[in-house]
């Protein structure tokens, strides 16, 4: 079978649609250009590379908390897409349950976009996760993790962790916050994304650098708790990206299709509750 015959889901992308749903005025990034990818132009990008399903994370760039633009996407896509939000950190336990009954299947944090500071005061919105068995989507990078930890073993909350956590490549394998993340798979309650790469690589595609992170983590989580997206269309890309070469890459990582599967469909399916088609 191909690899884009084999059944996929994309657990990390975005939907941008200004037109329809102008951004904040107040935003300090707006994206543009080919940075812009609507749901309609997502769903064909999946239908092209037999992708069946996507979790649709709502961008800090453009949008913030204005989630009009993600959940339009979700009720029109007849059930292959859900979202993870971006919330204020008061939201009361009433809207994230109604958010949940929309498709959203967790909330994001992103220190590498507004800091750390601002989430230090989440120990509250983490336990509203933990009582709706909902995910916090923490994309972090360097360090950053380690000023977290509090925050997040504040409660048994599901943790999906964005990005294979953005380590520093020239730092290794045992810089401290990449060590935090590997030590949350005795959990029991954590999950890795496997994106991302080109976000912290210091080199081209096949962001070759990254590869011992990458391995790292499947040898510490396994595949029963790791899943892989794209990250289109792209955002702040350094380079050229398409999808297909992203796709082939996950073939040239996991050359066994028993374990493309796992990663590319038993486990995002399980964990996120998609249907079987």
């Amino acid at each position: 079978m191909h690899l884009f015959e084999e059944p996929k889901i994309d657990c990390h992308n975005h939907v941008l649609d200004p037109a329809r749903f102008p951004y904040g005025v107040d935003n300090p990034y707006r994206p543009a250009g080919q940075e812009i990818g609507t749901a309609a132009q997502l769903l064909r990008v999946m239908a092209c590379h037999g992708v069946r399903h996507s979790l649709v994370v709502a961008p800090n760039s453009g949008y913030g908390t204005d989630l009009r633009c993600l959940l339009d996407a979700i009720e029109h896509a007849e059930g292959r897409l859900k979202g993870v939000a971006v919330v204020p950190l008061d939201i009361g336990l009433p809207a994230l349950r109604t958010l949940k009954s929309q498709g959203m299947v967790g909330v994001a944090f992103n220190p590498t976009f507004d800091g750390v500071a601002r989430h230090a005061d989440g120990r509250d919105l983490v336990a509203k996760l933990a009582d709706l068995d909902m995910f916090l989507q923490v994309q972090v990078e360097h360090d950053q993790m380690l000023a977290l930890l509090p925050v997040i073993g504040a409660a048994p909350v599901r943790v999906l962790i964005d990005h294979c956590g953005r380590p520093t490549p020239e730092a290794g394998l045992d810089q401290p916050g990449f060590q935090a993340i590997l030590a949350m798979a005795a959990t029991g309650r954590a999950s890795v994304k496997l994106s991302g790469l080109m976000k912290f690589s210091r080199q081209p595609f096949p962001y070759a650098d990254t590869w011992p992170f990458l391995r790292a983590l499947v040898d510490a989580f396994g595949l029963d708790a790791c899943v892989w997206g794209s990250d289109w269309p792209f955002l702040r890309a350094p380079e050229r990206l398409d999808y297909g070469p992203l796709l082939s890459l996950v073939e040239s990582l996991f050359p066994d299709p028993a374990d493309r599967q796992k990663l590319l469909w038993d486990t995002p399916r399980r964990l996120f509750g998609f249907a079987d088609s």
